[in-house]
C-alpha cells in the first residue's frame, strides 16, 4: 500500500469501486454491519431493561471483544494456510445462524443476562475468526495502488454503518422490541453470503511445504517477536485502545442516566457514526499533508478531551457534540493503525500479523471495558470517563516520545535469497522435511572493517530469527583472524524451504550492508540431522 505523505498528493477515494468484486463486497458488507450495530445496541438496550446494573452492561462489550482476544491468534494462521473464501463463507453462516438463535429466545422471553452474554459472545466468535482474513484479502481485491483508498472507502461503509445502524435499532427497540433488531441482522449476513459464494477467487500457489496451524501460528509470535517496529506499534495501540474503551463500555448507562430512551442512546452511536464517516472522508487528505505521528496524536488527544466532556458535562447537546469529536478521532487512529500496519507486512505472514493487531486491541478493549465497568460501579460513571479521558491523553504523549510511527512503507517486494542445495545424500526432499536443520555462512572479513561487519550481523540475526531461525550465532575463526561464522538452526527442512521465500525487498539491503564488509562470496553449508539407526537387539 502506498503512502499518501510519500508523494504529498492523495490518490483517488472512488477508484476502487471500479473493481466489481470489492464493490459488490463493500455494498452487501453494509448492509451487514448495519445488522451488526443494530444488535449491538439491542443487547446493551436489552441488558439495561433487565435491570442489570453497569458491571453486566460493560460485560456486554467484553464479551463482543473477548473472541477476538482467545481466538484472533488461531484465526490469523487458519487464515493463511486455508482457502480464504471458503473460511469467510464459513464463519458468515455461523454468525447468521446464532443471530437466528438470538432472536428467537429474545422474542419467545427466554432470555437473562448470562444467556445474552453467552450469544454475543458466540456471535462475537464467528467474527474474530472471519476478521483477519477479511482484513488480509483486501490486496487481492484492488491494484496494489488502490490499497489506502479501498481501505479508506471500507472505513466509511464501516462507519456509514454505524451511523445508521444505531438509530435504526433505537427505533425499532423502542417500537418492536429487541428481539426483531436480532432477527433484522440475521437478514443482513445473506448479501455477504451470497456475494463470498459466488467470487471467484484465485488460488494462490506456493512452492513451499505446506504450514501447520501449529507450526504457522510459532511463526505469527516469531514474527512479530523480532520486529522491532511492529512491536512498538503494537503496544502504542493496545495502551490507547485500554484507554479509550470506557467511552463505548460506559455509553449505555451514561446515556440511560440522561435520557432512559433507546432513542438517545440510537442517537449518541448514530452521531459516533457520522463523526467516524467525516473523519474518514478527511483522513486522505490529512494524511498527504501531515505526517504519520501528527495525524495519531491528534486523533488520540481530541478522543480523550471528548471522554473528558462525557464526564464533566453529561447533557444532550454536549454528548451529542463530544460522540461526533469521537467518532472522527476513532476511524482517524484505527485507519492510520491499519494502513502502517499493512505497509510493514508481508503477505505470507498478514492475516496472522493482522490477527495479532486484534488480539492486543480487543483484548484491551475487553479488559479494560470489564475494568471500567467495576470502577464505574463503585465510584459512578462521570468520575471515571474523566479518569480513562486523563489517561488516553497521558499515553499518547508517552507513546509520541519512545515508538515514533513511520512515514515511509517498508519494500515487501518478495526477494529469495540464496539458492537451496540440490541434495546429493539419497534421500528424497520430503523423508526429511521434518529433520532439524544446521545451515552455516562463513565469511571473509578485513580487520579494518569487522567492527561495522558485527553491528551488520546483528540486524541480520533478527532477520533470520524473524523468518525461521530458534538459534543463532556468530564466531570468529580462532586459527584465520580474517574468517567468521554464522550459524542459525531450523525446526525443519520445510521451514528452511518456507524461510528462502519469507525474505523482502527491505532485507535485501541488510544484506546488502553486510556483503559490503565481506571479500568475496559467502560460503553455504547446510547439515540435517540425521535419523540413527536403532541398535541390533542381544543375541
Amino acid at each position: 500500500m502506498s503512502d499518501p505523505g510519500s508523494s504529498g498528493v492523495a490518490p483517488s477515494l472512488w477508484r476502487p469501486l471500479r473493481t466489481k468484486i470489492f464493490r459488490n463486497l463493500l455494498l452487501a458488507d453494509v448492509i451487514s454491519d448495519v445488522g451488526t450495530f443494530m444488535q449491538s445496541v439491542g443487547a446493551a438496550w436489552l441488558m439495561v431493561s433487565l435491570k442489570a446494573g453497569p458491571l453486566y452492561v460493560a460485560l456486554t462489550q467484553t464479551a463482543s471483544s473477548l473472541p477476538f482476544f482467545l481466538l484472533a491468534l488461531p484465526a490469523g494462521s487458519i487464515g493463511d494456510i486455508v482457502d480464504r473464501r471458503k473460511l469467510i463463507l464459513f464463519t458468515e453462516i455461523w454468525m447468521a445462524s446464532i443471530a437466528i438463535v438470538l432472536a428467537v429466545t429474545t422474542v419467545g422471553g427466554f432470555i437473562t443476562p448470562a444467556l445474552l452474554l453467552i450469544l454475543t459472545f458466540a456471535l462475537s466468535a464467528g467474527d474474530a475468526f472471519e476478521s483477519p482474513t477479511w482484513r488480509a484479502i483486501l490486496p487481492e481485491l484492488v491494484p496494489k495502488e488502490d490499497l489506502s483508498s479501498a481501505s479508506a472507502l471500507n472505513g466509511i461503509e464501516f462507519n456509514f454503518a454505524r451511523a445508521v445502524g444505531p438509530a435504526l435499532a433505537g427505533l425499532v427497540v423502542a417500537t418492536v422490541g429487541a428481539g426483531f433488531a436480532f432477527g433484522i441482522n440475521a437478514v443482513s449476513f445473506l448479501g455477504v453470503i451470497y456475494v463470498v459464494a459466488r467470487w471467484k477467487r484465485t488460488p494462490r500457489v506456493s512452492t513451499s511445504p505446506r504450514e501447520t496451524l501449529t507450526g504457522a501460528t510459532v511463526a505469527a509470535i516469531r514474527f512479530v517477536r523480532y520486529s522491532p517496529r511492529l512491536r512498538g506499534l503494537l503496544a502504542r495501540s493496545g495502551s490507547t485502545m485500554f484507554f479509550a474503551s470506557a467511552l463505548l463500555a460506559l455509553l449505555p448507562s451514561l446515556a440511560h442516566t440522561v435520557n432512559p430512551s433507546p432513542l438517545f442512546y440510537g442517537v449518541l452511536l448514530g452521531s459516533f457514526g457520522v463523526g467516524a464517516v467525516l473523519g474518514a472522508l478527511a483522513i486522505q487528505r490529512v494524511r498527504s499533508r501531515w505526517s504519520t505521528d501528527r495525524v495519531v496524536s491528534v486523533g488520540v488527544l481530541a478522543m480523550g478531551l471528548s471522554m473528558l466532556a462525557a464526564g464533566i458535562v453529561p447533557n444532550i447537546p454536549a454528548l451529542t457534540v463530544s460522540m461526533m469529536i469521537a467518532g472522527a478521532a476513532w476511524i482517524v487512529f484505527i485507519s492510520t493503525f491499519n494502513v502502517v500496519i499493512l505497509n510493514h507486512t508481508p503477505d505470507w505472514v498478514r492475516a496472522r500479523v493482522l490477527a495479532v493487531t486484534l488480539l492486543v486491541s480487543q483484548g484491551a478493549m475487553a479488559g479494560g471495558s470489564a475494568l471500567w465497568g467495576a470502577l464505574a460501579d463503585k465510584f459512578g460513571i462521570h468520575p471515571i470517563l474523566m479518569w480513562a479521558g486523563v489517561g488516553a491523553i497521558a499515553i499518547d504523549a508517552v507513546g509520541l516520545l519512545l515508538f515514533k510511527l513511520p512515514d515511509a512503507a517498508e519494500d515487501l517486494t518478495p526477494w529469495i535469497y540464496g539458492k537451496l542445495p540440490a541434495i546429493v545424500s539419497g534421500e528424497e526432499p520430503g523423508a526429511i522435511d521434518s529433520s532439524r536443520v544446521l545451515v552455516t555462512v562463513e565469511y571473509e572479513v578485513a580487520a579494518e572493517h569487522q567492527e561495522p561487519f558485527l553491528h551488520a550481523m546483528q540486524e541480520y540475526e533478527r532477520v533470520r530469527r524473524r523468518d525461521g531461525a530458534y538459534r543463532w550465532g556468530i564466531f570468529r575463526d580462532l586459527e584465520n583472524a580474517t574468517r567468521f561464522l554464522e550459524t542459525f538452526l531450523v525446526d525443519s527442512w520445510a521451514e528452511h524451504v518456507r524461510q528462502h521465500q519469507r525474505s523482502t525487498g527491505a532485507d535485501r539491503e541488510i544484506a546488502a550492508r553486510v556483503q559490503k564488509f565481506v571479500l568475496g562470496a559467502p560460503r553455504v553449508r547446510h547439515h540435517v540431522q540425521p535419523l540413527f539407526p536403532e541398535r541390533p537387539a542381544n543375541g
